[in-house]
This record gives C-alpha cells, sequence and structure tokens, in this order.
C-alpha cells in the first residue's frame, strides 16, 4: 500500500513540474495527463473527463465507468475470497499440529491436503492480487489513449486519392 501510494505521488509531481515547462505552447491539445491522473485518483474519472471534453462525434465513454467498477468489484472480491479460505486452511492446519479439534468444514482432508489447499488458495490470492492491479492500470491506460483521440478529426470524405509522381525524372535531358 505504502508502494502505491508512493508511486501515486510520484506520478503527481511529475506531471505537475511537467506541466509547468509546457506552459509557453499556444496550441491546443487535450490534456491527456490530466485524464490519467484522474483516472489514477478515482477509477473511471478520466473517462468521464474525456467524455466532458470531447466535442464531436460519440461523445459517451461514460459507458466504460459501470465495466470497470464490475471488474475491479469482481477481481477484489476473488481476492477477499481467497484470502478468506487461505487464513482459514492455515488456522486449521496450525490447529492441526497443536492437537486442537478440527474444523468440520475440514475434517475429510488429512494435513498434507490442508497444506496442498492452503498453498493453492495462497497462489490465487496471488493471482487475484495481480489481477485487481490489472484492471486499475488498464482503466488508466484506457483513459490515456482515449484521451488522445479526443481532437481526432475524421472528415466525411474518407476516400483514397493517389497522385503519381515520376521522382528522379529530368525534363532537361530531351
Amino acid at each position: 500500500m505504502k508502494t502505491l501510494v508512493f508511486l501515486l505521488l510520484t506520478f503527481f509531481v511529475y506531471t505537475q513540474g511537467k506541466a509547468q515547462l509546457n506552459e509557453a505552447d499556444t496550441s491546443y491539445t487535450h490534456p491527456f495527463r490530466k485524464s490519467i491522473l484522474f483516472s489514477a485518483v478515482l477509477p473511471g474519472a478520466g473517462q468521464v473527463y474525456n467524455s466532458v471534453k470531447k466535442k464531436k462525434g460519440f461523445r459517451h465513454a461514460i459507458w466504460k465507468v459501470p465495466l470497470i467498477y464490475g471488474a475491479l468489484g469482481a477481481t477484489v472480491y476473488m481476492l477477499v475470497q481467497n484470502q478468506s479460505i487461505q487464513n482459514g486452511l492455515k488456522t486449521e492446519y496450525t490447529n492441526r499440529l497443536n492437537g486442537v479439534v478440527e474444523d468440520p468444514e475440514w475434517s475429510s482432508y488429512d494435513d498434507q491436503a490442508v497444506l496442498y489447499l492452503y498453498k493453492q488458495y495462497l497462489d490465487q490470492r496471488d493471482l487475484s492480487i495481480l489481477a485487481v492491479g490489472a484492471v486499475y492500470l488498464f482503466q488508466i491506460l484506457d483513459a490515456g489513449v482515449a484521451s488522445h483521440f479526443i481532437s481526432f478529426d475524421v472528415s466525411e470524405d474518407l476516400s483514397l486519392r493517389i497522385q503519381p509522381t515520376l521522382l528522379g525524372y529530368d525534363d532537361s535531358r530531351n
């Protein structure tokens, strides 16, 4: 948790320092760092910010917010479940080593099976932590990529015009 807070604080200081250096630029571009920062602080906020700032085309990227929270909720739920079962198996194994009465939930397993299940749920918990981080980073990446397309203009004329030219042809030789 301390590492995550340190990384977010470092990212915030870096973006603020870069923003102050580029104030002399007069051309308008959508501030993608702002949408990335919004998404880093509050998941889905960058998508809402991009949706508000878009002038033309499909503006409402707000439909992504329930998907983000659904994915975060599912991965956090799996994390909590795996942590809970892993803790229960750990106490069951230590109780068996100390000679305390077994939990009826795990009574059909021997000591080695309980230890094996403990390690399995420990691995699943670690994967759940990675899944939460992946969903969190993916929504930040999505906000950053979508913010780059805010000023992207597609005209109605999507035809291709080919105008061939001769390169290296010299008319003065004739």
